[in-house]
C-alpha cells in the first residue's frame, strides 16, 4: 500500500510540473517571439536582427521579430509584460523604454523593475550631433550654438519619439547652452532621419546605427558625439564635453533584452550565455562595428544594476532641465 501510494505521489508530483521539462532542459522546442517595441528600419530593431540571428544559430531554433510599436514603447513592453513567461516571447528594449520612461511619466502600463527579467546588455551606441548640411551653414557645435541664439525657435529638431535618448539630449543640450530648437516627434528613428535628410528638420542628436550611412554618403554631417571619449571611426569628431567644455555632458543609447517576469531561471541562464557568445562573434562583432554599434554583454544582474543607475541619472536630467512628455 505504501509503495502505491509512493507511485501515486510521484505521479502527481509530475503531472504538476509539465511546463519545467519544456522551458527548461528541452528548451527550446519551437520558435522564439522577439518583440521590438518600435517601428521597423529603427536602431532597436536593427539591434534585434542582428542579434536575433545569431542566437538562432546558436540556440537552433527561429527568432521571429515583431515590431510592436506605439505610444512611446509602452505597447509592445506591455504586451511582453503580460505574456507567458515560457520563454518564447522576449524583448528588445531600449534606454527609452527601460530608464527614460519611469522618470518622464507620471503613469506608465508596466514596471521595468519588476515585470521583467534581465538577460543581458545587448549594445551600447554612441550618439551624435547631425545636422543638414544643405540647411544649416554650421561646421562645429559652437557655431551651431551661435545660430541657434541668432535664430531663436527657427530651428526643428527630429526625435525618434517622445521620451527616447533622441528627444532628452537635445533638451538637455538646450538646458546646457541657453538655446531653443522646435521638438518634431516621429513615429522611430528612421523616418525622422529620412526627413532629416530631406531638410524637413534640421538637426538630430541621433544614435550611430541609423545616421551613419547617411553620415558616410555627405548626406548629413557630424558636430560632435555624446560619449565620455572620442570615436576610433571618427578621431576628427570632438565629444560634446570638449565642444561645450561640460565634462558632465555625456549620453550614450543602449539596447538589451529581457523576459517576462517569472520565466524559469534555466531559460534565463541559457539565454545569457547564447547572447554573450553571439555578442563575442567575430561576424556579429564586425556587423555592429559598422554600424557603429558596441557590443556590450555580462550577467543579468549587472543589466539589472545598469538599468537602476541609468534610471537614476536621466531622473536627473529630466527633473534638472525640467523636461516634460510633449
Amino acid at each position: 500500500m505504501k509503495h502505491l501510494l509512493g507511485i501515486a505521489a510521484l505521479a502527481c508530483a509530475v503531472a504538476a510540473q509539465p511546463a519545467l521539462g519544456s522551458t527548461g532542459a528541452q528548451w527550446p522546442e519551437r520558435p522564439i517571439r522577439l518583440v521590438v517595441p518600435f517601428p521597423a528600419g529603427g536602431p532597436t530593431d536593427i539591434a534585434a536582427r542582428v542579434v536575433g540571428k545569431a542566437l538562432s544559430d546558436r540556440l537552433g531554433t527561429p527568432f521571429v521579430i515583431e515590431n510592436k510599436a506605439g505610444a512611446h514603447g509602452f505597447i509592445g513592453a506591455s504586451e511582453v509584460a503580460r505574456s507567458k513567461p515560457d520563454g518564447y516571447t522576449l524583448m528588445m528594449a531600449s534606454i527609452g523604454t527601460m530608464a527614460i520612461n519611469p522618470g518622464l511619466y507620471p503613469d506608465i502600463p508596466y514596471d521595468a523593475n519588476k515585470d521583467f527579467m534581465p538577460l543581458a546588455l545587448i549594445l551600447t551606441v554612441p550618439i551624435a550631433v547631425v545636422i543638414n548640411p544643405q540647411q544649416m551653414p554650421v561646421q562645429t557645435v559652437g557655431e551651431l550654438v551661435d545660430y541657434l541664439k541668432a535664430h531663436p525657435d527657427r530651428v526643428n529638431y527630429g526625435s525618434a519619439g517622445n521620451g527616447g535618448s533622441s528627444h532628452l539630449v537635445p533638451e538637455y543640450f538646450k538646458y546646457k547652452t541657453g538655446t531653443s530648437m522646435t521638438h518634431i516627434p516621429y513615429k522611430g528613428s528612421s523616418p525622422a532621419v529620412t526627413d532629416l535628410v530631406a531638410g524637413q528638420v534640421q538637426v538630430m542628436f541621433d544614435t550611430l546605427l541609423t545616421s551613419t550611412p547617411f553620415v558616410k554618403a555627405g548626406k548629413l554631417r557630424m558636430l560632435a558625439v555624446t560619449t565620455a571619449q572620442r570615436l576610433p571611426e571618427y578621431p576628427q569628431v570632438p565629444t560634446m564635453a570638449e565642444a561645450l567644455g561640460a565634462p558632465d555632458f555625456e549620453a550614450s543609447s543602449w539596447f538589451a533584452m529581457y523576459a517576462p517576469t517569472g520565466t524559469p531561471q534555466t531559460v534565463q541562464q541559457k539565454l545569457s550565455s547564447a547572447i554573450n557568445q553571439a555578442l563575442g562573434d567575430a561576424a556579429v562583432k564586425q556587423r555592429l562595428a559598422e554600424l557603429g554599434a558596441i557590443p556590450a554583454g555580462g550577467t543579468p544582474g549587472e543589466l539589472e544594476d545598469f538599468q537602476r543607475a541609468e534610471q537614476r541619472k536621466w531622473r536627473q536630467v529630466i527633473q534638472a532641465a525640467g523636461i516634460l512628455p510633449d
